[in-house]
């Protein structure tokens, strides 16, 4: 690795970013007529006309606008006007003025679909608000950020075995066991608590959000990454004993599980691309609290040694989506959101460890990325594709594919290599 290549890459990385990844979200997703954000889009770009809008796809989008803003992309205030845009409709529509929190789903013009309070949601409303408000200075994201963070300690956190039940009703009773998920704790909640509390406390410096993070930090190192491979195992009882991993009622996935709504090898599967995305919200997180990594580098250098050993496609490129936490790979798709995780997480174990297989792995998924995972007609990924480059799915955007994850990772790609060239 030459500094002249860091250059190269990152020339790449900030032309798809500024001409085709921000172009493509910024030019359709607001919504003038009803607020918030238009977040479905078919393979060349167009509006699907589906009638929901998600709090999942709701909260990322306000993040993508925030944090890029907050980056220094965009043109003037056009990215903070968006966010804000989105925001005015999070809180105005989708906040429940009885109960607190936010409703899992409304439709385009603001009726509550779902109400429901699921917390991987209400995680990201969070972060979003957290990073709204870093970003822009507005204090009402702050504001419902921390009253939403009070509510999850007073109605999901287990006082008992620690952590967080996820699925809620709209009083946050909590729901019934299997699909409803209320029996259930979760690798992918935990992971997204750690990510909006590190944006929550740098937000806001106040002490009970640095120890709730750190507990969060805590179960993740001691009862959510195995004890052995240091990978993340995905669902637990509520006691953290290893359960079989099921789909949820209102929760992604239902399309990569068998009959029967359990996953293939239910109980000895990880994903390479958690992995990656925990090791690096990790370093993130001590980063904010200003805690060296030290105590933490195993946790780190096991999860990123098993994607980097078991996860990387070396024939073809890109990161495969899971195998058994010992090492073989069950799933060789290729996802969009796993790829944009692992850039981020191999260019933080490059700048650690200095080991070329990291630069290798990053290169090898870079471009995978650029060459075959961007659709050359609209610029955003393809969601889901063969091991070869094929798309197996094809929209855009829907509740759960929207610009968070790709924005995110070219965004934080480009801020890793340009520590790396100042190193």
């Amino acid at each position: 690795m030459t500094s002249q290549l860091l250059q190269h890459h990152r020339q790449e990385l900030h032309h798809h970013l500024t001409r085709q990844l921000l172009p493509f979200w910024v030019s359709r997703t607001a919504d003038h007529n009803n607020g918030g954000f238009i977040t479905h889009f078919d393979q060349h770009g167009h509006d699907t006309g589906t009638d929901e809008k998600s709090l999942i796809s709701q909260t990322r989008s306000i993040y993508t606008y925030s944090s890029a803003h907050r980056a220094g992309y965009g043109n003037g205030p056009e990215l903070a006007d968006l966010a804000r845009h989105g925001v005015d409709y999070l809180i105005d529509r989708m906040w429940d003025d009885v109960h607190g929190g936010f409703y899992w789903m409304t439709d385009r013009q603001g009726k509550v679909l779902n109400d429901q309070k699921i917390v991987y949601g209400q995680s990201f409303a969070i972060y979003c608000l957290s990073e709204y408000t870093l970003a822009t200075g507005d204090p009402r994201g702050l504001d419902h950020a921390g009253r939403l963070f009070d509510l999850l300690q007073k109605h999901a956190a287990d006082t008992g075995h620690g952590g967080y039940f996820e699925m809620f009703e709209r009083d946050w009773t909590l729901k019934g066991p299997g699909p409803g998920g209320g029996d259930r704790k979760t690798l992918d909640a935990h992971m997204h608590l750690m990510e909006a509390f590190t944006t929550l406390f740098e937000a806001s410096q106040l002490g009970l959000h640095r120890r709730k993070l750190l507990e969060v930090i805590d179960l993740l190192l001691g009862r959510i990454m195995h004890p052995v491979y240091g990978t993340g195992v995905p669902q637990f009882w509520p006691d953290w004993q290893v359960a079989p991993q099921i789909k949820f009622d209102v929760i992604w996935g239902w399309d990569r599980f068998g009959d029967g709504g359990i996953k293939q090898a239910a109980t000895d599967n990880t994903s390479y691309g958690h992995n990656g995305e925990f090791g690096w919200l990790l370093l993130h997180a001590l980063d904010i609290l200003s805690i060296p990594y030290d105590p933490y580098r195993s946790a780190f250098d096991k999860a990123l040694h098993h994607a980097v050993t078991y996860g990387v496609d070396w024939e073809l490129g890109g990161i495969f989506v899971e195998g058994a936490h010992s090492g073989a790979v069950y799933d060789r798709e290729k996802e969009f959101w796993q790829q944009a995780e692992i850039l981020i997480a191999f260019l933080d174990a490059y700048r650690l460890t200095g080991d070329e297989v990291y630069w290798e792995a990053y290169e090898n998924v870079h471009r995978f990325v650029l060459n075959k995972m961007v659709n050359p007609e609209t610029g955003e990924w393809w969601p889901l594709m063969t091991r070869d480059g094929q798309p197996i799915w094809t929209h855009m955007g829907h509740s759960w594919k929207i610009n968070y994850h790709t924005v995110r990772s070219v965004i934080q790609s480009i801020n890793r290599i340009d520590r790396l060239v100042a190193s």
